[in-house]
């Protein structure tokens, strides 16, 4: 039997399906209705109708794709230095969290391999609030420090959200200062928050047709799940935030041509949660019972459902790093 993207009537001639290059075999024909649940996905909008892949689920290297945008990274970076104001970056470690303290160390060995200044502060966990508040006061004054980013958590006699509204929202560029928050929703924003701005590079990275499309946010953090889903939303998708507070999720996840997950629980999202061909975005870090990185989505099982997908580690995880250093250059070049 023929398949048309959109019928009306017998009489009329069947349309040709069209597919979304890069998407491989996501366009043959061979069931009965695009709409029947045989593995077919019709995005209304675009027009399209998809075919799910019949193999494991394609992997969507983050470290990869972040090798590249870092070249991109290092060529304004020395654009910019040739001109006289390389740019430059402050971060602030407060307290011994081991964790942290490699996430930092991360962050800075990435400005330092891309041609961006960095200077990285550490302090005792019973630093003052006072005392941080005036650290960064200062660095809003540096004309040398382009980007501001107080690693969290902070110790709890420390209010983070005062912390973030202290730096200048022109140097905040973890896109977390309220101002930036402001300016995401409407559509406007000055920086985007590493792991979402990331996460959208991703798809489109694999050409994917965000527009039209049913996305799925599980969390709703204000660090990650509610800046994706406003990325998501300005692009055209069709969003739904799920939370902890959500009733039957896999009725929602069912649902998703993209999939984005970051709750920190690991095997959250299992294959049976999935639509056939989804796009799945893993942006959980946590450890299995031998102490191996994993995310929330339990990567094993969904991989054979899933179309795309992001491992753990290798896939987010670097792309935030990525973002970051983008989120530099671009507040270097708007100074």
């Amino acid at each position: 039997m023929h398949i048309s993207a959109a019928t009306s009537s017998p009489s009329k001639p069947q349309r040709q399906l069209k597919t979304a290059a890069p998407i491989p075999a996501w366009a043959a024909p061979g069931s009965d209705s695009p709409n029947s649940g045989s593995g077919w996905s019709y995005n209304p909008v675009l027009n399209r109708t998809y075919m799910i892949p019949i193999m494991a689920a394609q992997l969507i290297d983050g470290n990869l794709l972040s090798q590249q945008l870092r070249g991109d990274v290092a060529r304004r970076a020395a654009a910019l230095t040739a001109q006289g104001r390389q740019p430059g970056l402050a971060v602030i470690l407060v307290g011994d969290s081991p964790a942290s303290q490699v996430y930092v160390r991360n962050k800075v060995k990435a400005c330092e391999d891309n041609g961006i200044y960095s200077v990285l502060e550490k302090y005792d966990a019973d630093l003052s609030e006072a005392a941080l508040l005036a650290r960064i006061d200062a660095l809003n004054c540096d004309p040398k420090i382009h980007g501001i980013l107080v690693q969290l958590p902070l110790p709890a006699h420390i209010d983070a959200h005062k912390v973030i509204e202290a730096i200048a929202a022109a140097k905040d560029v973890d896109g977390f200062h309220v101002n930036n928050a402001g300016l995401l929703m409407t559509g406007q924003p000055l920086f985007r928050p590493c792991t979402p701005y990331g996460v959208m590079k991703m798809l489109e990275s694999i050409d994917y047709p965000v527009r039209g499309a049913n996305a799925v946010v599980v969390g709703a953090s204000n660090i990650v799940g509610k800046p994706q889903a406003m990325l998501l939303l300005q692009a055209g998708a069709t969003v739904t935030i799920c939370n902890s507070k959500t009733r039957d999720l896999a009725s929602h996840t069912k649902n998703a041509d993209i999939l984005v997950v970051a709750t920190g629980r690991r095997n959250i999202v299992t294959a049976d949660m999935v639509k056939p061909g989804a796009v799945v975005i893993d942006v959980g870090m946590n450890r299995d019972d031998h102490g191996k990185l994993c995310g929330d989505v339990d990567f094993a099982n969904v991989k054979e459902v899933a179309g795309y997908i992001t491992p753990v580690p290798g896939g987010v995880g670097p792309m935030t790093i990525t973002m970051l250093l983008v989120n530099t250059i671009e507040a270097a070049e708007r100074n």
